[in-house]
């Protein structure tokens, strides 16, 4: 007990053992689900998930304990929810890098945030984007997050007339991850502030029993058969004959085992050890020279920088830890923990570690040092040995809720801070989510609703409002636009 106070300095802060140890507990359930989704977004470009998921906890662990001894703070960390997307839709499937190569991008771009949170630049940055856009950017993200929720899942499907449409329920995904989607918005409003904490993962639990109960039964019967290493609808509701189903399979289906790291060596190091051949060398040459990557790039450490940095002060503020004058004690190791969580992600095989917003769930319980911190790192630690059990959370009937409540809170957070009676801001605002949307890209969302801003402030006569940053960034995604369309041109 001496040494643990000698460490973490608890009764100085004003917590104490117990109320420690629970909020890590609490935050871990509530952010345990971050390992299976990133698993399955991952795996949508192409990663070994068994992989992926290994590595995330690994990592979440090691970065998550960097914070607590480091820095002291009750600051968990993990894959960031909307990085890990961006980096499958947006680079992956839109742009269309490898994962490999998308993993090379990734790595870049969390050198680069390592080096601006050496310097002053991170800080001159953030102070330099006003309040409104950095609002703005979180709530796109957010919107983007729930779409793909909805769409992963199967709620929302294809139209070849309207382009997007509400999906059928005849197919037992959609209707599970439904039902799990109101269940999660309904517990987050009951008055018990535990139960409103546990909400998402009492909604997965939910999707992930019955989805698995509706698997086995439909196995059985045989309506729902392996095909090429992929379960479809067969002898069931012709509308989803011969399709893909979104239900969870139990693990001894799937050939799972536990303590089972042959995954590791698909997704470590970009792959070099495993069965794919990777020519890293290729890869440079490719991102060097598609104007696409420099948008992915800045994009990755924009959305990061801001993400983690609002994470840090939300959280921060409510664990007590700013001084009179309105600073964070212990700041700058504070963010090298979590730069170290964006460096080391690309070579080692996930997506960008960050600091994780659900932390604040155990400081509402007690929580105040680093202790917090480390119980749920050493949680994440033993979830890396029990991977078949995760293994069923990795259907998108599964993740459906922990998608759409995460993105509608990012979003509904951000949005009502907006600065609505501002004409401009409100227009940004909704070009931005719109845009963010429709292009299937925060990338294209952030750098056309930055765009607009900047013209609709120019011939508002406000030039001099916009700081040089906001130009140096505007200009930056303006020229890569012409560059990728003027490509385009020379290829065809």
């Amino acid at each position: 007990m001496q040494l643990l106070e000698r460490i973490f300095h608890i009764k100085a802060r004003g917590g104490n053992i117990k109320s420690e140890i629970i909020g890590g507990l609490v935050t871990f359930v509530s952010m345990c689900y971050i390992l299976p989704v990133n698993a399955a977004i991952l795996g949508d470009a192409g990663m070994n998930p068994q992989g992926v998921f290994m590595m995330t906890a690994l990592l979440s662990f090691a970065v998550t304990w960097i914070m607590g001894l480091v820095a002291n703070y009750p600051i968990v960390l993990s894959a960031g929810m909307g990085l890990n997307a961006f980096l499958s839709y947006t680079v992956c499937q839109s742009l269309g890098f490898s994962w490999q190569e998308a993993m090379v991008l990734l790595t870049i771009a969390g050198l680069l945030f390592f080096v601006l949170s050496l310097t002053p630049v991170r800080r001159i940055i953030i102070e330099a984007i006003p309040k409104d856009l950095k609002l703005i950017i979180s709530a796109a993200l957010g919107a983007f997050i729930c779409f793909v929720g909805l769409k992963g899942s199967g709620i929302i499907a294809s139209s070849p007339s309207t382009f997007v449409s509400l999906n059928s329920f005849v197919d037992p995904a959609v209707l599970i991850a439904i039902l799990a989607v109101l269940l999660c918005f309904g517990l987050l409003f009951v008055p018990n502030k535990l139960v409103r904490g546990l909400a998402i993962p009492i909604a997965i639990a939910f999707s992930a029993i019955v989805g698995v109960i509706a698997s086995e039964i439909l196995i059985g019967t045989g309506c729902l058969q392996e095909v090429n290493g992929a379960w479809v609808y067969a002898n069931f509701v012709e509308a989803i004959n011969g399709q893909a189903t979104l239900l969870p399979i139990f693990p001894t289906h799937m050939g799972a085992k536990f303590a089972d790291f042959s995954g590791v060596s698909d997704v470590v190091f970009f792959g070099a050890f495993g069965s794919e051949p990777f020519n890293f060398g290729e890869a440079l040459g490719k991102i060097f020279t598609n104007p696409a990557s420099y948008i992915a790039i800045f994009s990755l450490v924009f959305v990061h920088l801001f993400d983690t940095t609002a994470t840090l002060l939300a959280v921060g503020k409510d664990a007590g830890m700013m001084d009179a004058e309105g600073k964070m004690q212990n700041y700058q190791r504070a963010v090298l923990a979590d730069a170290t969580g964006a460096l080391v992600c690309g070579p080692l095989g996930t997506s960008t570690l960050t600091s994780f917003a659900e932390s604040n769930v155990g400081v509402s319980l007690g929580a105040k040092t680093g202790l917090a911190a480390c119980v749920a790192g050493f949680m994440f630690l033993l979830s890396a040995f029990i991977y078949p059990v995760f293994s069923v959370f990795t259907a998108g009937s599964v993740t459906a809720p922990a998608l759409v409540a995460v993105g509608a809170m990012i979003f509904a957070n951000n949005l009502k801070e907006i600065e609505w009676k501002n004409p401009i801001v409100a227009f940004t605002a909704f070009l931005t989510i719109v845009f963010a949307l429709l292009t299937y890209s925060i990338a294209d969302g952030i750098g056309l609703g930055l765009i607009f801003y900047i013209v609709m402030m120019l011939f508002a006569g406000k030039a001099k409002e916009i700081r040089i940053p906001i130009y140096i960034i505007g200009g930056f995604f303006l020229l890569s636009y012409l560059l990728s369309s003027l490509l385009k041109i020379l290829v065809f």
